[in-house]
């Protein structure tokens, strides 16, 4: 006795010449039950937002090699540092700054797609944002904040730079930072030179904070600026002198204490104009590199002796180097714009360690004159530091 099998259901169209109910795969696809559709809406529904998810902005900052700058070059026509009123010298090569570009953060822009693409890269790092930024922090906020490093690091350069010299050095007490709806606020500008409070000649940052906690919360003070770019009789001029009032009141950090809402520092200047000409670049790292340009456009000795170094690194004005953020990106970015020596602070050398980019020499250095001295040994051919081989 035979046995025989119904062939099994094979999916596509049910014939058209059985009077039988379809069934199979294209039935069930084509005739969707009630459960049917909830299952395709879900479906449809997780993933459209896998793919919107993929595309909205993640909790993390990017950072990847940014472009390098010249600083004994030009840049869009101009001299990156532009000095008069005294004598300067013929220089040749590069001494490069690096810079970081940061995505995401509190200015936005970093989607899921962006994070995964950078992990995988090596020159780029995706950190989260909360270990660069505060949480309250906002774009605008990110941006001034870091045009005043900036400056700052423009103001702290000249200082090193004249100290290694042994050059006279001319010192302002001004304002560095306005804080948002604080008693100064639309009142004091950053780098006011701030000259009196309450008739008295300011000496010192500290001079300044020591009157205003001094007093009762309340107390309004006089404040004899000099100003520059103020209109005056419809043309702009500076070192303009005024006088203006400022009423303290309780600190947001801590209610008991006054204040008035600026950040008060010392500005340096060589008695000679030497301007700083690049735009929409910010931070403290382009310290170490603005002084070591201003020393070779101000002596005779070719430093580079033509060739491409680049380098990072705050810069205090005793000539001390500070870490920086972003190493492993700004090797990078200088070893693809053809840097051949690298500049960096001494504390970073664990860190940079496994990602050096190859016929990249990179010096670990701890003062101005560190670098200095690196850069005549390497283009007189002599050897030049390396970082320490890590304890094992």
């Amino acid at each position: 006795m035979s046995e025989t099998t119904e062939p099994a259901l094979e999916p596509g169209p049910p014939s058209d010449v059985s009077n039988e109910p379809a069934t199979g795969y294209w039935h069930a696809l084509t005739h969707p039950t009630r459960r049917g559709w909830m299952l395709i809406v879900s479906g449809l529904t997780t993933l459209l937002l896998l793919a919107v998810a993929f595309w909205l902005p993640v909790p993390f900052v990017k950072l990847a090699p940014g472009p390098t700058f010249n600083v004994i070059g030009e840049d869009d026509g101009k001299p990156v540092i532009d000095i008069s009123g005294t004598e300067t010298f013929p220089v040749t090569g590069n001494l490069d700054m690096t810079t970081v570009l940061e995505s995401g953060g509190p200015r936005g822009g970093l989607t899921f797609v962006d994070a995964i693409a950078s992990w995988v890269n090596p020159s780029d790092a995706v950190v989260p944002r909360e270990l660069l930024f505060p949480d309250d922090m906002t774009g605008e906020e990110v941006q001034k904040h870091q045009a005043l490093l900036f400056s700052t690091s423009e103001s702290d350069a000249i200082a090193a730079a004249m100290n290694y010299l042994k050059r006279p050095l001319v010192s302002e007490i001004v304002v560095t930072a306005v804080y948002g709806d604080s008693p100064a606020d639309g009142v004091l500008l950053p780098k006011d030179e701030i000259l009196k409070l309450d008739g008295k000649d300011v000496t010192s940052p500290e001079q300044v904070a020591k009157t205003v906690r001094g007093a009762p919360i309340g107390t309004t003070f006089e404040v004899t600026i000099s100003r520059d770019g103020v209109e005056v009789d419809g043309s702009v001029k500076n070192n303009v002198e005024q006088t203006l009032k400022v009423t303290s009141a309780s600190n947001p950090a801590d209610p008991k204490i006054p204040y008035i809402g600026i950040g008060v520092g010392v500005f340096y200047s060589a008695g000679f104009p030497i301007d700083f000409t690049l735009s929409d670049v910010g931070g403290p790292s382009a310290g170490l590199m603005f002084a070591t340009g201003i020393i070779d456009k101000l002596t005779p000795d070719n430093l580079t002796q033509g060739k491409h170094i680049a380098g990072t690194g705050t810069i205090a004005p005793d000539g001390k180097v500070g870490p920086i953020g972003g190493i492993r990106q700004k090797m990078a970015g200088a070893r693809n714009a053809g840097a051949e020596l690298f500049l960096m602070p001494k504390v970073h050398c664990t860190e940079a360690r496994d990602h050096i980019p190859d016929g990249l020499t990179v010096v670990p250095v701890e003062t101005l004159t560190n670098a200095i001295d690196a850069i005549n040994n390497y283009t007189t051919g002599k050897p030049v530091p390396s970082c320490p081989a890590p304890v094992s």
